[in-house]
C-alpha cells in the first residue's frame, strides 16, 4: 500500500482472445470501462494497416513493401465514448476499417511477420503500466503471455455471422449465409497461419457467448478480474 492506504498493485492486464464475430470489442471496451482500464482494440490496428495497404494499392505478396511502410508508420488509438478512434500517420481511418473489403483481406496482411512483430511491439508498449484491456487473436499467447486474466471467448459461427450482419451498414449488401462462409473462412486462416495462430492459451478461461447476451459476457469477465485482484490483494 502506499501513503494514501490505497493498493498500488491492484492493477491487472486483461487479455481477451477469440475468432473472428465473437463481439471481443464490444465486450472488451465495456470491461475497461467497468475497471476504469485503457482498452486497446488490436483488431483496429491490423484492419487500419489493411486499408492503408490497399488504398495505396499494395498487395500483401509486397512483403517489402508492407515492412517498410508499417516500420515508419505512426499508429495511435484515440478512445472516444462508443467507439476507439484509429489515426494512421495523424489521418483519422476509422470510418474506412469495418468494410467488407477490408474484413476479406485483413488475414492476409495480418499474417505477415513484419505487420506482426510492428504491431505487437506497440501493444506491449501500451500495456506496460498495467490497467489494460486488450482484445485480438494471439493477445494471451504472444502479445501479452503475462497478463494476469486471460480470456478466450467464443460463439458458433452461426451466431457470430448473425451478430456481425446486425453490425453492418444496410449500404453493404451481404446474406447471412455469405457472412457465415466467410467467418468460416477467417477461423481456418487464423487457425491455421504460421506466426501467432489463433488458439486458447491454456491458462485462458474459455467463455462461449452463444446463449449470452453483451451484460452477461462483460460481468463474467470482470468477476474474474475482481476474484483475481482480491485473491492476489489476500495473499499480500
Amino acid at each position: 500500500m502506499d501513503r494514501q492506504g490505497t493498493h498500488t498493485n491492484d492493477r491487472i492486464n486483461v487479455a481477451i482472445d477469440g475468432p473472428a464475430g465473437a463481439g471481443k470489442s464490444t465486450v472488451a471496451r465495456l470491461v475497461a470501462r467497468k475497471l476504469s482500464y485503457i482498452y486497446v482494440d488490436t483488431g483496429a490496428m491490423y484492419r487500419a494497416i489493411t486499408w492503408y495497404m490497399l488504398r495505396e494499392g499494395i498487395p500483401p505478396e509486397a512483403h517489402e513493401q508492407v515492412d517498410e511502410l508499417v516500420r515508419d508508420m505512426v499508429i495511435e488509438l484515440i478512445p472516444e465514448e462508443d467507439v476507439q478512434k484509429v489515426l494512421i500517420n495523424g489521418e483519422d481511418v476509422t470510418p474506412h476499417i469495418r468494410s467488407l473489403q477490408v474484413s476479406g483481406q485483413v488475414s492476409q496482411y495480418s499474417k505477415l511477420e513484419g505487420v506482426r512483430s510492428r504491431l505487437s511491439h506497440l501493444q506491449r508498449q501500451m500495456a506496460l503500466r498495467k490497467g489494460v484491456v486488450m482484445d485480438g487473436r494471439d493477445i494471451g499467447t504472444t502479445v501479452l503471455p503475462d497478463a494476469e486474466v486471460k480470456i478466450f471467448m467464443t460463439a458458433s459461427v452461426e451466431e457470430r455471422a448473425l451478430r456481425r450482419y446486425k453490425e453492418l451498414k444496410d449500404a453493404e449488401t451481404v446474406t447471412l449465409q455469405q457472412l457465415e462462409h466467410d467467418i468460416a473462412a477467417r477461423d481456418r486462416l487464423d487457425e491455421g497461419r504460421e506466426i501467432s495462430p489463433l488458439r486458447r492459451a491454456e491458462d485462458a478461461i474459455l467463455l462461449d457467448t452463444t446463449y449470452m447476451d453483451i451484460h452477461q459476457a462483460v460481468e463474467a469477465i470482470v468477476s474474474h478480474c475482481r476474484s483475481h485482484v482480491n485473491g492476489e490483494r489476500n495473499h499480500s
